[in-house]
């Protein structure tokens, strides 16, 4: 007989609440709301927010739309400023 060791969960794991707030961001982004109008947005999210799974979802989105903004960013000025 075989054991397992349950591994913790995270506090958005499955929670339909979480991909909701990312859902969210996603889709205000493709609106054309800005990188840094989604960062406002998602302090007043985390200031009046009562769910929190949800906030983290949209609060990872919106990282990775930042993470995703620079590394084009810094494509784009690099070969600008080797041509």
């Amino acid at each position: 007989m075989t054991t397992t060791t349950p591994t913790p969960t995270l506090l958005h794991d499955n929670d339909p609440a979480y991909y909701a707030g990312r859902a969210d961001a996603y889709d205000d982004h493709h609106t054309g709301t800005t990188p840094h109008e989604l960062a406002i947005r998602l302090g007043y999210l985390i200031d009046h927010h009562p769910n929190t799974p949800y906030v983290l979802g949209y609060a990872d989105r919106v990282l990775e739309i930042h993470a995703e903004h620079r590394a084009i960013t810094n494509h784009d000025t690099y070969w600008e400023t080797a041509a």
